[in-house]
């Protein structure tokens, strides 16, 4: 047993939909090899001309609640916050601006606020709404 054997059956299981947890079990019982689930990632991630879309299905959105005509809602930031949170955070997530540029956001464990990857500049006014927004986010308990 090889690996490169486990990662041409890593490669199939992939591409029929399998998920790498369900991989991490095969691979015990095919092949009697106990690997963690990072390992088996790492792994994964080394692969070639996979469909990793299979992964990751495509989920319908709930329904959201149309404005009303007489409200108008553009001109507003949005602030989402992320189910992961990403490595070194105590939480991150995406914002668009009322000026309509958009980054992502984190806030690092010691509460310092940073933006990343933004699309056009944030106005002063776009950045104070949305440390509004952010704060009354947490006040509500996420």
């Amino acid at each position: 047993m090889s690996d490169i054997e486990i990662k041409k059956f890593m490669a199939e299981q992939l591409n029929n939909g399998v998920s790498l947890s369900e991989i991490q079990k095969l691979i015990v019982e095919k092949f009697k090899r106990k690997m963690t689930f990072l390992e088996v990632r790492v792994m994964a991630s080394e692969l070639e001309n996979i469909e990793w879309t299979k992964q990751d299905p495509v989920k319908p959105e709930p329904a959201k609640e149309e404005p009303a005509a007489d409200e108008d809602t553009a001109g507003k930031t949005v602030v989402e916050v992320s189910k992961l949170v990403r490595p070194g955070a105590a939480a991150s997530g995406s914002v668009k601006f009322a000026s309509g540029a958009s980054a992502e956001w984190i806030l690092d464990q010691t509460g310092r606020l940073g933006l990343e990857n933004a699309q056009g500049k944030p106005t002063p006014e776009d950045l104070k709404e949305f440390q509004q927004e952010l704060q009354a986010i947490f006040s509500r308990g996420r």
